[in-house]
């Protein structure tokens, strides 16, 4: 059986992911995750700590998916490909959920640099994968922009068709 802080977090990937941020309760979790409120407070002060832990949780499920889509290519167009690759995979796989570092942005005040900062550092990372990949500045930030609009295009229409158009643009960058 799952320790109580395993639970804790698997259930709010869960209710994060179906219900947001904001409309995610506490006693919710502690609910459905069958600890003792005790339980949650002894793991997390509050729900602001909660969600910093469930962001850097994603952040390492994110990356490693991810690093293993990249992994697979042979060159360096190929990697970027596969990276956009990595978005239709999560797409499918979470029904166009979208990015939940953006989900979660969208539903904190700006003054809230707790999470702020996690969301950031998490960009960044992508960013500077992009760059490790190309050794380009410009080129990778361009590459790093289509992959976050794709991301949220997709998002809001539930289709990988940008994702295929921009696999389209990045080749051509590429050549």
């Amino acid at each position: 059986m799952k320790s109580p802080r395993e639970r804790i977090v698997e259930v709010t990937f869960e209710l994060f992911a179906k219900q947001g941020y904001n409309t995610t309760g506490i006693n919710q979790i502690i609910s459905e995750a069958e600890v003792a409120k005790a339980s949650f407070y002894q793991h997390f002060k509050s729900k602001e700590d909660l969600c910093v832990e469930f962001l850097k949780v994603r952040h390492g499920y994110w990356f490693s998916e991810l690093n293993q889509f990249i992994s697979k290519g042979n060159g360096l167009q190929s990697k970027i490909v596969n990276a956009f690759d990595f978005l239709v995979y999560m797409n499918e796989k979470e029904n166009f959920r979208g990015c939940s570092f953006l989900n979660i942005l969208s539903e904190i005040p700006m003054d809230n640099t707790k999470i702020l900062s996690v969301i950031q550092s998490h960009k960044a990372d992508l960013r500077n994968l992009f760059l490790e990949l190309l050794e380009d500045r410009e080129l990778s930030d361009h590459i790093y922009m289509l992959f976050e609009s794709s991301i949220i295009e997709s998002q809001l229409f539930k289709s990988n068709e940008l994702i295929e158009k921009s696999k389209k643009i990045v080749i051509n960058l590429i050549q």
